[in-house]
């Protein structure tokens, strides 16, 4: 292979099956697979295609998760281009803006698209391989999956013969789109059928191009998207007003139906899965002898078939069967497995009653570091600040009642009054509520500090901006 292969990693949706693990701000692509502690989807996927076959990523995501994405970057010590959206428009706008950035680097770039949030076990990198000369000759590669029974959720391929010259790959008889069980029982009956998985591989240029002539409308705002995009540290944002004039189609329906390029590659000896409710996360995962698969801090006493997944506590089940136990800082999830897709609709019931746990979770990845909500109580937070070392934030004030900044640990520097001040374990800075507190962190060290924040009046009198308390120790504990 002549032409290393760049992977395009997609991290649009929420993935609302998987609540309380998958939130609005922090989808289930960016959450552990196997519970606290191995990796997210959307590593693994970054892991699944890297190594001298592959160039460095472009990931496609929500503008609001960069900084997320380059922390599970950075996790894995993998570099990456990250291309923000301002607007979600589906895949097809999605690819063909990363397809336009690998070829503004390389004329001659393969990519290959994938989503971040399946699980894949098999050599799936063996096919892919066998599929590049095809790429690299115009084909579009759509991969197929050996489908084991009439899923109604996904589309399907069928198959429409071998192609001359390139084992493995074959014509495209129809794209069928998430038929009615019946259909899709027939459809399997028939024989020479495969489930859309979604992974496409092509050269970069034969994609714009079948765009430019399929779909003018949504490449020329795509492109200009990227012409005006803004360069930000963590990559770039597409603009807003011309990315909103991109049709909003998955890529399937804006090209791959509609142009003669397309093949497909099954996916013989790979199983898959899109991993799209708790049930699912059940059948991939280990079980043991008595068919349960634990994460976590968990017991189970005569409980059989059931998934639970702890990630603060200890969880103790008795007596159940087929049931779905999810644990996190500030959610619990009970159902029976069979129940898995109706979670869907309790996050729809979430929304309506603009609950904070459907959009966040206590915990954000921040482009500085994080930030953990521990205590709320009538609009007062109180948080746990965590500044990586040499970066730097400004901490706003509330625009309604003060805050309180307390070091915990490490050293800070913050500007109080037109100058530079240093901050240290024990000490406190006030924030008025108009007023912004640039902080930076210039050890080596994370600097760790309480942050109290108080909506309304706090009964303590008016606080004045600036360093209120110096000590060289904190009390000690009782």
């Amino acid at each position: 292979m002549t032409q290393s292969i760049t992977p395009v990693v997609l991290c649009g949706g929420m993935g609302s099956r998987l609540w309380p693990m998958s939130r609005i701000d922090q989808p289930k692509q960016f959450q552990p697979t196997l519970g606290k502690g191995s990796l997210t989807y959307f590593q693994a996927t970054l892991q699944r295609h890297r190594g001298p076959d592959f160039a460095e990523p472009i990931v496609v995501t929500n503008a609001g998760q960069a900084a997320l994405v380059h922390r599970q970057l950075d996790d894995l010590q993998m570099q990456g281009q990250v291309v923000g959206e301002p607007v979600g428009r589906n895949t097809g706008p999605a690819v063909l803006a990363a397809a336009i950035c690998a070829h503004r680097q390389n004329r001659d770039a393969i990519i290959l698209v994938l989503p971040s949030d399946h699980m894949i076990k098999g050599d799936i990198n063996r096919i892919i391989r066998a599929m590049h000369p095809a790429a690299e000759d115009g084909r579009i590669v759509s991969f197929g999956v050996v489908p084991t029974y009439p899923e109604t959720g996904y589309g399907y391929i069928t198959d429409g013969g071998p192609v001359a010259d390139y084992p493995g790959l074959h014509e495209v008889a129809q794209f069928v789109e998430k038929p009615g069980h019946d259909h899709a029982q027939r459809l399997l009956d028939a024989g020479g059928v495969f489930w859309a998985s979604g992974i496409s591989l092509m050269r970069a240029d034969t994609l714009i191009e079948e765009f430019r002539r399929l779909d003018p409308t949504t490449h020329a705002a795509v492109q200009a998207a990227l012409d005006g995009a803004e360069v930000r540290t963590l990559g770039i944002v597409l603009d807003e007003d011309s990315f909103r004039q991109a049709a909003n189609e998955p890529t399937e329906r804006q090209v791959f139906e509609r142009t003669p390029a397309i093949a497909l590659a099954p996916l013989y000896g790979v199983e898959w899965d899109d991993v799209g409710a708790w049930n699912a996360v059940y059948k991939i995962a280990d079980q043991d002898p008595d068919g349960n698969v634990l994460h976590g801090d968990v017991i189970a006493m005569n409980t059989h078939n059931s998934l639970v997944q702890s990630e603060t506590r200890l969880v103790a089940i008795i007596g159940m069967q087929d049931t779905v136990v999810i644990d996190t800082p500030d959610a619990v999830l009970v159902t029976k497995r069979s129940h898995s897709q109706d979670v869907k609709q309790l996050v729809d019931r979430l929304k309506a009653g603009k609950r904070r746990e459907v959009r966040t979770h206590t915990t954000r990845e921040m482009p500085w570091g994080r930030i953990e909500t521990v205590a709320t109580d009538t609009g007062n937070d109180m948080r746990l600040m965590t500044v990586q070392r040499k970066a730097s934030l400004q901490v706003n004030g509330t625009g309604v009642g003060p805050s309180l900044l307390t070091v915990l640990s490490g050293e800070g520097r913050c500007l109080i009054d037109g100058r530079e001040v240093t901050v240290k374990r024990g000490q406190t800075v006030a924030i008025d509520p108009d007023e912004a507190l640039p902080l930076t962190n210039p050890t080596e060290a994370d600097l760790k500090l309480v942050h109290v924040v108080f909506r309304g009046g706090t009964g303590f009198g008016a606080m004045e901006h600036g360093l209120i308390l110096a000590s060289d120790r904190l009390p000690e504990a009782i």
